[in-house]
């Protein structure tokens, strides 16, 4: 168990360090994300063709996983815009928001009813996010557009909780990929068109300025390091762990995952990612909130048992 625990923990780093690697490819977010699900598809792919797993289904539930597919596009898109705006630390705060708007959106999608200590964690973020906000009035931009980024994120999760139900996970989050790689392409003419200044795409790979022997540590690496590592392996990894852990453990490791990427752009960047006093009060007030709700769901759970009613089945807040 303490291997598992441990392995969970390297996969939150992993999904942390995503925001970083947005920082260190020169691509802009929208050619970024094309090439990550695309090479997350290949990879996915082939692990179905290694495991001898039947890649087909039906036309009409093929199309919702790739619809659902596209939605991943947009929140990736944006999860990377966020880190360009501002710095990842505003961007990771921004994120933290993931709990918070999955406690909006299952009541609504799922027609459970509203529990009041998340409307109260919901108000204790919202705390945090202002003090966030004033603290930092030039990253306001980027700060909003993490926020959206989150709440796409929780919308996915939430439509993926019945959908995991249907179709193994590694099956799912294939279409999945190839429906963001697809949904991407189809808007590259309107995207070229409208929103690159002329500029056209940008989707040549570069190499780093790097001296030698380090000259091929550029876009390519930093890539494969994003698509392999930090989306296939964390991705086929957390599937095989949700076998043997809990949700609750999960959700309450993943809602670790802003601390990892903070620490981590802290460490890397430096003094760029150093932010005013009032920034770490309202973060840690959001973490606070986010670390509180699983030990909730867990008590809540409990206390429905000890009545015997229906216990509302926990959705894992998972990154693709």
């Amino acid at each position: 168990m303490l291997k598992d625990y441990l392995r969970l923990h390297f996969i939150v780093l992993l999904w942390g360090f995503t925001a970083i690697l947005g920082k260190l490819i020169s691509l802009p977010p929208v050619e970024l994300v094309f090439w990550r699900t695309l090479l997350a598809s290949a990879g996915l792919g082939g692990l179905l063709v290694l495991r001898k797993q039947n890649w087909r289904l039906p036309p009409a539930q093929a199309l919702r996983l790739l619809a659902v597919g596209s939605l991943v596009a947009v929140h990736w898109i944006t999860f990377f815009l966020a880190a360009r705006l501002s710095s990842v630390s505003v961007c990771l705060a921004g994120l933290a928001t993931l709990a918070l708007w999955t406690s909006l959106l299952e009541p609504l999608l799922l027609w459970r009813r509203v529990r009041a200590y998340e409307v109260g964690l919901g108000l204790l973020t919202m705390v945090g996010l202002y003090l966030v906000s004033q603290a930092e009035l030039d990253q306001l931009l980027g700060l909003g557009v993490a926020i959206i980024s989150a709440g796409l994120s929780a919308l996915f999760s939430v439509l993926n909780s019945k959908l995991v139900k249907q179709h193994t996970p590694l099956k799912l989050t294939f279409y999945e990929m190839a429906g963001a790689c697809l949904s991407i392409a189809l808007f590259f003419p309107v995207y070229s068109r409208y929103f690159t200044q002329g500029q056209g795409l940008h989707l040549r790979l570069q190499m780093s300025g790097f001296p030698a022997p380090w000259s091929w540590v550029g876009d390519w690496f930093w890539l494969l390091l994003l698509a392999g590592v930090c989306t296939v392996y964390a991705f086929s990894s957390s599937v095989e762990l949700m076998k043997r852990l809990s949700a609750f453990v999960i959700n309450l490791t993943i809602n670790l995952e802003p601390v990892y990427g903070i620490i981590l752009a802290v460490l890397i960047f430096g003094s760029q990612e150093k932010m005013s006093t009032g920034f770490y009060l309202g973060t840690c007030i959001i973490l606070l909130s986010v670390l509180i709700h699983p030990i909730l769901d867990q008590w809540n759970q409990r206390r429905a048992r000890r009545q015997h009613q229906p216990v509302p089945e926990q959705v894992v807040v998972t990154n693709p």
